[in-house]
């Protein structure tokens, strides 16, 4: 009988890896050798080139999806957990996560505690190695960036505090450049051979980055030290940068909700410092900012820390900086 010799591509099935029996592998990764497949089919010896397989990424918030993207392209197949309109300190932990962590090559996530509450026991449930703690594929973003308001000692009574400081740090654009850095190198270490890839896509990032936060400067430039208000303490780094102050708040402590009481005093520290801004994230109660607005005569922002938190800020991480500094900037030239 005459020996067929076709090539063809295989037909994708998947077993349980021996080794790393929480992990699925297609029939072509398990008989790959260099370059070449080799397979059998109806009787026939199949060749086929191995496809380059994508580094699979799982990100815990937008914003840092946004960021993956930006460096990853077309190299990474992306998965978000919490959406951009949720409160990243209580994502809904849906049973399909997991199965997203179990096959996960990268996991990145803010490092700060803000997923504490959720993701620890996610990443326990997935059972893979390659992005547990310290393991090459657990990306800790926060890892380069200068922490913010880093408690003494911690205290429970006074709210929901982070010990390794406030965890909302990806609102500054400086922490952007150097969280994609970082996406970028751990990239290059799980996939050598697009390494100049990410590299090159962190740089160009960087750099429109760069060119854009001087016309944000610029925008918020005539507002310097000007008293706004926020629901939550997820602003400070926002503030610093652009010279704001965003240091009262409707919550009386983080995580606190405001009492009638806490809303009087703010109201008469309003009235006393002028503050006719009220920033609010799409998870947080909006009517108690109206009610507070409609008491002082100060206007409710709906801003987002998340891309497509607030509508025409889905297109990734700039355009939502873009969105910000605008609404600001409008918002404050009104109440002049």
């Amino acid at each position: 009988m005459k020996t067929t010799w076709t090539k063809t591509a295989p037909r994708r099935r998947e077993f349980r890896d021996a080794k790393e029996p929480g992990v699925r592998r297609s029939f072509a990764e398990r008989c790959s050798i260099g370059s070449t497949t080799f397979g059998l089919v109806g009787g026939a010896l199949l060749f086929a080139a191995t496809a380059q397989a994508k580094l699979n990424v799982v990100a815990t918030t937008p914003d840092l999806g946004a960021i993956a993207h930006e460096i990853g392209g077309n190299q990474i197949e992306l998965t978000t957990m919490a959406r951009p309109t949720e409160d990243p300190h209580f994502v809904d932990a849906r049973p399909s996560f997991i199965v997203k962590l179990n096959r996960a090559d990268a996991l990145i996530h803010g490092g700060a505690e803000l997923e504490g509450g959720w993701l620890p026991k996610l990443v326990e449930q997935a059972r893979n190695a390659r992005i547990i703690s310290a393991a090459q594929g657990n990306v800790n973003c926060c890892e380069g960036v200068r922490m913010l308001e880093v408690p003494d000692q911690l205290d429970r009574s006074k709210g929901d505090i982070h010990a390794t400081g406030n965890p909302h740090y990806l609102v500054d654009p400086v922490n952007a450049k150097i969280v994609a850095h970082h996406i970028a190198d751990a990239f290059g270490q799980l996939d050598a051979a697009n390494r100049e890839f990410y590299e090159t896509n962190a740089k160009k990032f960087s750099a429109t980055l760069e060119a854009k936060l001087a016309g944000w400067q610029a925008k918020l430039a005539p507002f310097q030290g000007q008293q706004l208000v926020a629901y939550h303490n997820s602003w400070v780094y926002f503030a610093q940068r652009f010279g704001l102050r965003i240091d009262l708040f409707l919550e009386p402590k983080p995580g606190i909700p405001p009492s009638p009481a806490h809303l009087a005093s703010v109201m008469a520290k309003m009235k006393e410092t002028g503050a006719r801004v009220i920033i609010v994230d799409p998870y947080l109660n909006r009517r108690t900012a109206e009610t507070v607005a409609r008491g002082t005569g100060a206007t409710v922002v709906d801003v987002a820390q998340f891309p497509g938190g607030v509508k025409g800020t889905e297109a990734g991480y700039i355009p939502l900086m873009d969105y910000l500094v605008d609404v600001l900037a409008k918002a404050l030239g009104e109440t002049k």
